[in-house]
């Protein structure tokens, strides 16, 4: 959903997902003149509250030593920036932002006119796209402040579990559960395949009398002997499982479930997250419902054809016929493409709706970025691009000479952090990525026709012509589209700062103990707002882009 108002020469644009809204602002050259930030008041109206915001960092003249872990209201140390996000909101909620700018000096701050804007977050019950992302984040202030340095093991009632899913657990539970009677059934098809509340749930299903049919991938170890052990603890019946054994170099990647009705297909769960306690608790992760019996009856054929356990020779060119190679702008509406596949024409395609952004993309990288996409995010043009990254990568060169593609990194405070923030611990449940697991593509996605691509694919020549894959075209959808962009954001912003930590680590060595960069304070005049004026700026555009005057 998208909300604007202005006042006073300040305008908000908010913009909502799930559990997201992003703010952007503007002012009038009159407005910028003295202006410190801005202070915002949130309205819960569904839950009757309402109080300030608060942030971490503050004027060194009025708070020279923060304390660590500690936060202060933004109505004495605002924001100083053009986009805020609001990571706390809650889903089907109504709210209301009172944006307030700020002037004079510190300890003496005056308040403009208030602008508000009201907006509802997204509904995920009936929706036709339902989308859960886990937090991904378990390396952060609020689980430091939260649950201290303990494991989620270590912390009662599941709250540390709890927290880090922010729902994608119960909502794959919540999907497996609706398969409860004779008449009902569900097809999968899955990579790794050991968190055990999911396959007790399968056997529960079974147990009903559904009709379960699970595909995993039996090609490769280690994670095989995890399947394996957990299949037994879990006490799956061999009648329900199908083994996926040809081609034993390549992965069957999938991470997909058919509910069945009647015999007939539905709904699809589909998404990044692996049925692992890493996939669904630790690295960020997505889960996407579609409730669409025509998108399900193709996952449905295509599940059929990865059961009969067929050579990728044999396989390529049925799936290619199932969902042809996409030319052009895709149609309105969701069209999938599954793999292997017989050529590169699905990654070419990629690239290319990429190349087609008008004014803005967004695209998570857990593997490295392909050429073909790299290529196309080196080109010079004059709009933000953001890409988010589990690791740099080889060809990080290519694109991050532009400054318009911005870049954020997997990566966490360690047990020296930077002045008043808390150190931070990942959950330990990830070995190899560790951050960012989530693959989608996000091209214009805040216009008209947005376009989100997202499912189990890496973006790669693999994912395409050797892995079995399945991703979702959603073009037009500007409900969906929210969600993933506010997702991103927020994801986005969290690496970013924990990335850039790194380099001020770097320069921090080189400075007396007393002595902090002046970046981790606010600017007590109204020099901080330049950059986001001065068109040759990364930060001018962002600015334009989430204010409302960009794509």
């Amino acid at each position: 959903m998208r909300q604007r108002a202005a006042k006073n020469g300040i305008t908000v644009q908010a913009v909502s997902g799930t559990y997201t809204v992003l703010l952007g602002f503007n002012a009038t050259e009159e407005a910028r003149q003295g202006l410190l930030g801005f202070a915002l008041k949130r309205t819960d109206h569904t839950e009757d509250e309402s109080y300030f915001l608060r942030g971490f960092k503050t004027f060194q003249s009025v708070v020279p030593n923060p304390l660590p872990g500690a936060t202060y209201t933004l109505m004495e140390h605002p924001v100083q920036a053009f986009l805020w996000g609001d990571y706390t909101a809650k889903p089907a909620h109504d709210y209301s932002y009172d944006v307030i700018p700020l002037y004079g000096k510190p300890k003496e701050l005056v308040q403009g006119k208030a602008v508000r804007v009201r907006i509802r977050t997204e509904r995920e019950a009936t929706a036709r796209h339902a989308v859960y992302f886990n937090r991904g984040v378990s390396g952060s202030q609020a689980y430091a402040w939260k649950f201290g340095s303990r494991s989620p093991d270590e912390v009662p009632d599941r709250k540390a579990y709890i927290w880090l899913s922010r729902g994608l657990e119960e909502a794959l539970l919540g999907f497996i559960g609706q398969a409860d009677r004779p008449g009902t059934g569900l097809r999968a098809s899955v990579y790794e395949f050991n968190y055990l509340p999911v396959l007790s749930a399968f056997r529960a299903a079974h147990e009903a009398g559904a009709d379960v049919k699970i595909i995993y991938d039996a090609r490769k170890d280690p994670p095989l002997n995890a399947t394996r052990e957990a299949i037994e603890a879990a006490g799956l019946p061999q009648e329900v499982l199908i083994a996926r054994t040809a081609n034993r170099s390549y992965l069957s990647h999938n991470k997909f479930i058919v509910l069945l009705k009647r015999g007939r297909p539905v709904q699809v769960w589909t998404g990044s997250t692996n049925i692992t306690r890493g996939g669904i608790f630790g690295q960020s992760n997505v889960g996407h419902l579609v409730r669409d019996s025509a998108v399900a009856k193709q996952y449905l054929a295509y599940w059929n054809l990865l059961a009969q356990n067929l050579p990728n020779k044999e396989l390529r060119p049925q799936v290619s016929a199932l969902s042809p190679d996409p030319e052009g702008p895709p149609p309105v509406g969701t069209t999938v493409i599954f793999s292997p596949r017989q050529t590169m024409k699905a990654l070419e395609w990629y690239a290319a709706r990429l190349d087609a952004a008008a004014g803005s993309a967004a695209l998570t990288a857990a593997f490295g970025v392909n050429p073909l996409l790299a290529a196309v995010l080196s080109k010079d043009r004059d709009f933000p691009r953001f890409l988010l990254l589990e690791k740099r990568g080889d060809n990080y060169a290519m694109y991050a000479a532009d400054p318009d593609v911005q870049v954020s990194v997997g990566a966490h405070l360690g047990p020296d952090p930077l002045y008043q923030w808390t150190a931070e611990r990942l959950t330990g449940f990830n070995l190899h990525v560790q951050y960012i697991h989530n693959k989608f593509l996000l091209v214009d996605p805040l216009g008209s026709d947005p376009l989100v691509v997202t499912g189990s694919a890496n973006f790669s020549e693999a994912s395409t012509t050797e892995n079995d894959e399945n991703m979702l075209v959603i073009r037009g959808d500007t409900h969906v589209a929210d969600i993933y962009l506010g997702e991103f954001m927020r994801l986005f912003n969290h690496f970013y700062f924990r990335y850039h930590n790194r380099q001020v680590e770097d320069f921090r060595a080189e400075l007396p103990d007393s002595e902090a960069p002046s970046g981790l304070f606010l600017a007590e005049n109204d020099s901080w707002t330049r950059r986001y004026y001065n068109p040759a700026s990364p930060k001018f555009k962002i600015r334009e882009l989430f204010a409302g005057s960009g794509v």
